[in-house]
């Protein structure tokens, strides 16, 4: 059974992005969850998994800008990044796709993950 996966790490601290809000959109960009990361920084369950995750683009939302104010850090206003949009595309949905995201208040990375 497919699902989809994410989790954050927060990079200018050396720890798990905990307490993050994610929202999933489909390529229509209608909402398909909202949800907080956990302790360690991942989401408690799949965001989709099974007949829920099919064929086509997806965006993922991080609110990095409220996390890292959250985290007492302060931040230009505006913030450098206070959203970030990770876009990808799944093309076989019986697949695992994680897509994690690693963050600090300048920069961020992405991967496929396992």
């Amino acid at each position: 059974m497919g699902k989809l996966t994410t989790h954050v790490l927060d990079t200018s601290h050396g720890r798990p992005g905990a307490g993050m809000a994610v929202r999933l959109l489909d390529g229509a960009g209608a909402v398909l969850c909202d949800t907080r990361t956990n302790a360690d920084g991942r989401c408690d369950a799949p965001l989709l998994e099974g007949e829920a995750l099919r064929v086509g683009s997806y965006t993922l939302m991080f609110a990095v800008g409220d996390y890292f104010r959250a985290t007492g850090l302060n931040l230009p206003e505006p913030a450098f990044l206070d959203v970030v949009p990770i876009t990808f595309s799944v093309a076989d949905p019986t697949a695992h796709y994680h897509v994690p995201l690693l963050v600090s208040p300048y920069a961020y990375s992405t991967y496929r993950g396992s």
